[in-house]
């Protein structure tokens, strides 16, 4: 959607909240349930309240309407909630409830393609190229000269009073290229909405996808020649993405929160949120959903969090799309890709070597700026790596990823770079400077297709980002 629409549509659903979203009243509060399911299995909810809703008002509709609950945030007004209960959403209401874990198993209707892994594309799967560890790897990092990362290390790898917060599916804590930015103590799991700090619950299981991401970031191995766009930057590991590799609002929702709590001057999140592609602010259920990342993301941003996102693996203009790949319903302007959609978040689409856009990336009037995801049809010259980005991956070994899963942590980089050297600055500046700092790439034979100026373009944004220009 349109930069219009994605202030109006905030605006829409926050006028809503009065009627849509309100906790009862102490005079009015609902009798205890009759009965409750005590076999089916339960499912997660994210329900919406009034923000500042006292928890105990909370506490009393969940119990009353055969829901659990799992954490609460007060700020936002959002609960965690499980239940086993079939009716638990019309309970609580449609439009204040809503479980992405039951439309996993229990589907509306028959959906065109079945739910997709949260960390492969569908049209440029981020399967490894593995690489021997033996090798000087600088020389195959082409995406890292594309952005002039050498030059900037030179001057500065960032501040270790800076934190990148990685919502993805874990970081390895022992890669050699890793362990020594990731820093336990601000790391947390978010899969069930609350975060858990215990090692297990942030650390990777069947994905190393935010192992290559958190490398791309701030990688440092010095016997292997690799380096990231912020090697002196720290790390956290902010689990959102589950074994099945879904990552559901809950845990978004949690991770956004955690994000805020500590404060972290950037996030990366190089997902969508499942198990749609598309949330729509005005259909039952969606708009429960959207509203609340919407109120996680926008606190976070207030509490002084760049949010960078990927823009996406179908290769389509969202603005365009008439319906969801991933469910079947119809899409408006009232929809959205979270957690991109929201205002404020920096969307990032990819290029190759060739420096022209990836087959597989999404574009649109949203693109804020451009990075290296990488193309397997743009080869590099022999002998500097394969066509996708090369990082860290399971086991302290290292491997080559496509997708805007990858040009986005170049961007989270750049940007930690820019809060090293502008501590303090509040996102919007820092979103400024990533914009107005990158390198302009014009739409060339991609017109019309491509629309708009050189500087501000439906395929590049404002530009490639330039890690030389953000320390000097």
């Amino acid at each position: 959607m349109s930069r219009i629409r994605r202030l109006l549509v905030p605006a829409l659903v926050a006028a809503a909240a009065g009627s849509f979203f309100a906790a009862p009243s102490a005079s009015a509060a609902p009798a205890p349930a009759a009965q409750c399911d005590t076999a089916s299995a339960p499912f997660s909810y994210v329900v919406l309240y009034n923000p500042r809703t006292p928890e105990r008002k909370v506490d009393a509709e969940l119990r009353a309407k055969c829901g659990e609950k799992v954490a609460y945030y007060p700020e936002i007004g959002v609960a965690v909630a499980t239940s086993r209960n079939a009716d638990f959403q019309a309970k609580i209401g449609v439009y204040r409830a809503y479980s992405g874990g039951r439309d996993v198993a229990f589907p509306p209707a028959a959906s065109s393609r079945s739910t997709r892994s949260a960390v492969v594309d569908t049209k440029e799967s981020e399967e490894t190229t593995s690489v021997a560890v033996e090798e000087d790897l600088s020389a195959q990092q082409w995406d890292m000269r594309a952005i002039q990362a050498p030059e900037a290390n030179k001057v500065s790898g960032g501040s270790r009073s800076v934190t990148v917060g990685v919502l993805d599916s874990g970081i390895e804590p022992t890669h050699p290229a890793l362990k020594n930015a990731l820093d336990p103590k601000v790391s947390a799991g978010c899969n069930t909405g609350a975060p858990d700090t215990t090692p297990a619950a942030w650390a990777p299981t069947n994905s190393d996808h935010g192992t290559h991401v958190a490398g791309t970031i701030a990688g440092k191995d010095t016997a292997r020649g690799f380096t990231g766009v912020a090697p002196g930057v720290k790390l956290a590991s902010v689990k959102v993405v589950n074994d099945d590799g879904l990552i559901l609002p809950e845990a978004a929702v949690c991770g956004f929160m955690w994000a805020a709590k500590h404060r972290f001057p950037v996030t990366n999140n190089s997902y969508y949120i499942d198990p749609g592609m598309f949330y729509c602010s005005k259909e039952p259920g969606d708009a429960a959903a959207y509203e609340a990342v919407r109120r996680a993301v926008t606190y976070s941003t207030g509490r002084g969090v760049l949010n960078v996102a990927a823009a996406g693996n179908s290769g389509f203009d969202p603005d365009k799309q008439t319906t969801d790949p991933n469910r079947p319903h119809p899409i408006d302007e009232s929809c959205g890709i979270l957690p991109k959609a929201i205002d404020g978040v920096v969307n990032v689409s990819a290029i190759g070597y060739a420096g022209t856009k990836s087959s597989y990336s999404n574009y649109g009037d949203d693109v804020s700026v451009t990075a290296p995801g990488g193309d397997r049809a743009q080869l590099p010259p022999t002998g500097q790596g394969v066509g996708c980005p090369l990082s860290t991956i399971f086991n302290g070994a290292y491997g080559a990823k496509c997708g805007t899963s990858m040009a986005s942590p170049h961007v989270a980089g750049v940007a930690a770079l820019l809060a090293s050297r502008y501590r303090h600055a509040p996102p919007v500046a820092l979103r400024w400077l990533l914009e107005h700092q990158a390198d302009t790439v014009p739409c060339g034979t991609a017109a019309p297709v491509c629309e708009g100026p050189a500087k501000d373009n439906s395929y590049y944004g404002h530009g490639r980002v330039n890690a030389l220009d953000a320390v000097r």
